[in-house]
């Protein structure tokens, strides 16, 4: 037993060692020659317009204005996401999976962290020794558990969430680097490093919150060794169901990453040019997913439709076209949105929402929740388009992924958003690593007041 002990531990430091060489070896052998491409580009196009600035756009968010350097995917209106130029259906196609062989299951979030900061598809060697990287850095600091332990029941998971991480930021070798006087050339050594021990650690805080919060604090950890990112992650909530792992594998790719306009990822890139480390920066990053217009949509969807299904069952109505068709209707002339529905850049169908569904024929055809969901899917863009004031009738991917979690008996609807925050820091940090490496400077736009907006015109 100890000889087979030693065995497994010998095994696991050369994987160790393996991905954290051949990971970072890529990466170091790739940032010459990004580098060299971004003065290109700069050079070449540095002094092209991408497009003129409303002031509907300056007063409106920011819509459309193309003025963000952002490398990992990119999002279009028409066609939806892709991750380094991969679609969704792609990266199912072509990523490694828990059994191995690309397709034969859903993708490994580990698998896109490598994507994403590669550029290249990895390897089942690389995507397995990845996850025994990540493994091996997961360990909270002991004073970060304690502080977890001591929250409130009552605090939302996400401010534990968001403080849990802060309380790690002693871990920080980037912040240490950077106090010790670390050369500029050598900033994205010591931010890989905090990446990857970021990413490791968000399961292990995110499971300590859930405990703590909904259960009895306890965690119970896989001991085999041989359980990817999600699959451990699931282990540490408490559930044990394969299928359930396939979700969670799922879930964890498609909200990974969005393009870098939404709040989450570009509050991280902004508290990122600042130089805050990757602990800090994506903390902040958190606290905007924890807002109601961004991360809160799912569990917002998710009683939209419970709502409805008890509406129904007290009025002994049957789920149907005209049914559901009434029940919008009687929604939108109260004045209220249809939850899950519109996107503020696509204007399809959302293929994360696609994926989940093609998901939920496989796994749950005969779920209640399911095929309410599913109805309101076959009427809502027509009933959205008649009422004229959606630029995108379409679902967007928080209109499917509450009801998913909820079948395999997830109901904690406050902490939804902490799933979305693990998945986010894989894009987010990702970009936040070739922001150090190319040297990206502080981000620093120009804001106006209303009265140079007018004196600008006037004298136009």
């Amino acid at each position: 037993m100890y000889q087979s002990r030693f065995v497994r531990q010998v095994y696991s430091n050369a994987i160790r060692n393996f991905s954290a060489n051949s990971l970072k070896n890529v990466l170091k052998e790739q940032i010459p020659a990004k580098q060299a491409a971004l003065k290109k580009l700069k050079e070449e196009y540095g002094a092209k317009s991408l497009g003129n600035v409303t002031v509907d756009q300056c007063i409106g968010g920011g819509r459309d204005v193309m003025s963000m350097y952002y490398e990992t995917s990119l999002l279009d209106a028409h066609e939806g996401i892709r991750f380094r130029g991969y679609s969704i259906p792609e990266l199912q196609e072509k990523l490694p999976t828990y059994a191995g062989t690309p397709g034969n299951g859903q993708p490994l979030p580990e698998a896109l962290l490598w994507l994403l900061l590669t550029s290249e598809i990895p390897t089942v060697e690389q995507t397995r020794a990845l996850s025994e990287e990540l493994r091996a850095r997961s360990k909270l600091p002991a004073h970060a558990e304690q502080t977890i332990r001591n929250f409130p029941k009552t605090m939302h998971p996400m401010t534990q969430f968001s403080a849990g991480l802060m309380a790690c930021q002693t871990e920080s070798k980037f912040a240490k680097a950077y106090a010790g006087g670390v050369s500029k050339k050598d900033y994205w050594e010591y931010t890989l490093d905090d990446v990857l021990d970021v990413i490791a650690k968000l399961p292990e805080i995110a499971a300590l919150v859930h405990s703590c919060t909904f259960r009895d604090g306890n965690i119970e950890r896989d001991t085999t060794g041989k359980l990817d990112y999600s699959a451990n992650f699931c282990r540490m909530l408490g559930y044990t169901s394969n299928d359930f792992d396939e979700l969670m594998r799922l879930y964890l790719v498609i909200h990974a990453d969005h393009e870098g306009g939404n709040a989450s990822a570009h509050t991280t890139h902004l508290v990122g040019s600042t130089l805050s480390d990757p602990y800090l920066s994506f903390a902040a990053g958190l606290n905007a997913l924890a807002g109601p217009l961004h991360g809160l949509a799912n569990q917002e969807v998710l009683v939209w439709i419970q709502q409805l299904q008890e509406k129904f069952a007290k009025e002994g109505k049957e789920v149907n076209n005209q049914t559901i068709t009434e029940f919008a209707w009687e929604t939108l002339k109260s004045g209220k949105v249809i939850p899950g529905y519109g996107h503020a850049v696509l204007r399809k169908t959302d293929p994360r929402y696609t994926c989940q569904r093609e998901y939920a024929l496989k796994y749950l055809p005969d779920d209640p929740l399911f095929k309410i969901c599913s109805t309101i899917y076959e009427v809502m863009p027509g009933i959205l388009t008649e009422h004229g004031k959606t630029k995108n009738p379409y679902p967007n991917v928080d209109s499917h992924s509450g009801v998913l979690l909820w079948h395999y008996g997830f109901k904690d609807y406050s902490y939804y958003t902490v799933l979305f925050g693990v998945s986010r820091a894989i894009g987010a940090l990702s970009q936040v690593f070739w922001d150090r490496a190319l040297g990206m400077p502080l981000e620093r736009p120009k804001s106006v007041t209303p009265e140079f907006i007018v004196d600008y015109f006037k004298n136009k």
